[in-house]
């Protein structure tokens, strides 16, 4: 089973694409605010918001310059769209399609977009 129809069973939908230049404000207006409460990290277990616009180019700079790994040490060769950050600003996790991939080996260390 996808995790859509997951999502939809629940009552939730899957994240949506932002449909203007303001990314951040976006994120927060579509994305189902049901479903960002529920979401946490599965590795530090902290709750999990938007990538700031700021956030997501440092990111994707330094996806472009091939110096961003995913925790499994492979190397993130795909721009983000879209991710969600810990509060802490620990790990990123990309949303793809409007789906947040919640995988513990697939999560990007949070100084990759600028976060100490």
């Amino acid at each position: 089973m996808s995790l859509s129809p997951l999502l939809v069973a629940m009552g939730l939908t899957p994240l949506q694409r932002p449909t203007s230049n303001n990314l951040e404000s976006d994120i927060l207006t579509t994305m189902d605010r049901k479903l960002l409460d529920i979401l946490c990290c599965p590795i530090t277990k902290r709750p999990l918001q938007p990538l700031s616009t700021q956030e997501l180019e440092a990111l994707n700079r330094h996806i472009a310059d091939g110096q961003a790994r995913y925790l499994d040490d492979t190397v993130v060769d795909t721009p983000l769209d879209e991710g969600l950050i810990t509060d802490n600003g620990s790990r990123i996790y990309r949303v793809d399609d409007g789906i947040p991939v919640m995988l513990e080996e697939r999560s990007i260390p949070g100084t990759a977009a600028g976060r100490d």
